[in-house]
């Protein structure tokens, strides 16, 4: 038993993060300005251990934006290969859906965290996140409309 418990602990690890993408009524896409990086980002963050892609957006979108969400859809699945001191990784982008009027008047950020939030454009959003970002972003709006789930390698 403690062979096969040590075989499982000397597996690689990989890094994993997890978010939602809304759009509100309008079609413009919601991003989270993070209060210490330089890019925006969706609502979402790190999967913690022992804590499935699905339940880590979930908690996410709660501690970030304050919704409460199901999400049931993957929008986009991306690897990440290791790069420089970043390791390798995966994120999912979960279907998160378009926010009424009243869920946006709704949204509270953490201020320790987010310092702001915004609806923006396609185009906008590859001004403010970074590039591999923007493309999981145009991917996931193109699976939105193909009822299919997007995978990507970079």
């Amino acid at each position: 038993m403690n062979d096969r418990k040590a075989w499982y602990e000397s597996l690689p690890k990989k890094r994993m993060g997890s978010g939602a993408l809304f759009l509100n009524e309008q079609g413009s896409l919601l991003l989270v300005n993070p209060t210490y990086k330089p890019q925006w980002e969706i609502p979402g963050g790190l999967v913690e251990l022992n804590e499935s892609p699905r339940t880590a957006c979930i908690r996410e979108v709660k501690e970030e934006i304050g919704l409460k969400i199901e999400p049931e859809r993957i929008l986009c699945l991306h690897y990440l290969h290791a790069e420089e001191e970043r390791t390798e990784g995966i994120m999912f982008i979960f279907w998160g859906g378009v926010l009424t009027a009243a869920e946006i008047a709704s949204i509270r950020l953490p201020e320790s965290e987010l310092s702001e939030f915004r609806f923006v454009s396609i185009e906008e959003a590859a001004q403010l996140v970074t590039p591999q970002m923007s493309n999981r972003l145009q991917k996931s709006l193109e699976a939105l409309s193909t009822e299919k789930m997007i995978y990507l390698e970079s």
